[in-house]
């Protein structure tokens, strides 16, 4: 089995055409200079070593708007990980500074020596800033969570070959099979007790709770988790549960229109307020809208996910991506000032979206610029004009997401939301995975070689 590098997603279609140049410079540069520059100065050296807690272990969670150590600081199993991803990339990336290899290890440690449940197995999902276990909500575990921990462990084993990570991550694997997914219907339950068993959702508990159902979110990161860590270890169970979430989320998780469902019952029917009022269908926007930013990021993590397995679903999969890509920027992106929108919602038997959220987080326009890119290389020739609309979305990155003042990136467009700007720059759900991971593989991307545009 060969496996692939992120670059390689490239030549799943079709190969990039390159173009002379009497002076043999890429035609990209200037760009590319820019992209390294917001991913190391803007980014990296902002966060690290500021966000380490060189006290109680791990990574701070709140961070100011001014790159200042805030005050709220629990930790969850998801953002910790995510820094132990992105530093782990970063020393693959830099291995000339040894400080982003010492950074994962760090994380690492404060997983294993705190977060792990060492009586029923699991990462906890969150914890005090000393280690200590919070209970909160009614799912003590997620798979989500944990799916977070398998992708950090994986990506912190790829650059250290410290054994006690795979291991790690090994048993995280099996303890999600033996507790979380269904071998049944397939696919995973996300709301996990103490012991791993699957939550039961009762009529109790109020209809805008998430707890009980599969959904969307979890079953993605599940794939991007696995894929991760079959390039580290190609084994065979695992390989049959990557293929198995592969074809759930792109056959029935994604709609034919091209956007994703976001929750459902045991049987994958999809959980739908839409044949009731509008006031209803707002009251419960998490569990049932359309959401731009999953669909582009998804249409990247089928693409990843595929090539991984070997390509055998790569035409599938390619036009499954391709849809999603389009119906994002058909019905989700602001063709005024550019960005993709939070949400919309098919109202009835409307065929036309509603946009429902026209804020614009960091995530979305990271996944945007990441999946515009990747396939603008695929179908240069496009109507769809992915590198025009990649262009415009890194304008307005720069303008409107990145802050030019003091680092990082506003967790909100501020366009839409000026407010932003006062934000915090880091908390238990936003940390530097998202903007990284895209800016390393565009700038990537990019270096491959250069396209006729």
């Amino acid at each position: 089995m060969k496996y692939a590098t992120l670059i390689s997603l490239l030549t799943l279609c079709c190969q990039p055409v390159y173009s002379q140049n009497t002076k043999n410079t890429h035609p990209d540069q200037e760009l590319i200079k820019e992209i390294e520059k917001a991913a190391t100065l803007n980014l990296l050296q902002k966060w690290y070593p500021l966000s380490l807690d060189t006290e109680e272990g791990g990574f701070y969670s709140s961070i100011t708007h001014d790159f200042k150590i805030g005050v709220k600081q629990d930790k969850m199993i998801v953002t910790q990980a995510r820094h132990i991803w992105t530093n782990a990339r970063a020393a693959r990336r830099y291995p000339e500074n040894t400080a982003y290899l010492a950074h994962a290890k760090h994380g690492f440690e404060f997983l294993r020596d705190k977060m792990w449940d060492r009586d029923h197995g699991g990462f906890h999902n969150l914890v005090t800033r000393q280690g200590k276990p919070i209970f909160n909500d009614e799912a003590k575990k997620t798979a989500y969570g944990n799916a977070f921990a398998i992708y950090g462990l994986a990506a912190y084993y790829g650059a250290s070959r410290n054994r006690q990570a795979l291991d790690l991550a090994k048993k995280t694997f099996y303890w999600l099979e033996d507790n979380s997914h269904d071998p049944v219907n397939k696919g995973y339950y996300q709301s996990l007790n103490i012991d791993g068993t699957p939550v039961e959702r009762t009529k109790k508990m109020p209809t805008t709770s998430t707890v009980g159902y599969k959904d969307q979110n979890s079953s993605i990161h599940l794939l991007e988790a696995f894929t991760e860590l079959y390039q580290v270890w190609p084994n065979e169970l695992l390989e049959e549960r990557l293929e198995e979430l592969l074809i759930i989320i792109r056959d029935t998780i994604t709609t034919d229109k091209g956007f994703m469902n976001l929750f459902f019952e045991k049987d994958w029917t999809p959980v739908s307020f839409k044949h009731t009022s509008k006031e209803n269908i707002e009251k419960h926007y998490y569990l049932d809208h359309v959401s731009f930013g999953h669909d582009v990021e998804t249409a990247f993590l089928m693409l990843e996910a595929s090539h991984a397995l070997g390509g055998n679903q790569d035409a599938r999969t390619l036009a499954k991506g391709k849809r999603m890509v389009d119906h994002a920027l058909r019905t989700g992106w602001d063709t005024e000032a550019g960005g993709f929108y939070d949400g919309g919602y098919y109202y009835g038997t409307d065929d036309k979206i509603t946009i429902v959220n026209d804020h614009k987080n960091w995530w979305t326009q990271a996944e945007g610029l990441n999946s515009l890119l990747l396939f603008s290389f695929n179908f240069p020739d496009d109507p769809m004009d992915y590198r025009g609309h990649f262009n415009l979305l890194w304008k307005y990155v720069k303008r409107y997401q990145m802050d030019q003042e003091h680092g990082g990136w506003y967790e909100w467009g501020t366009d839409m939301r000026p407010d932003a700007r006062d934000g915090l720059k880091g908390h238990i759900w936003k940390a530097t995975y998202h903007n990284y991971r895209a800016l390393i593989n565009c700038k990537g991307q990019l270096e491959k070689g250069p396209m006729k545009h």
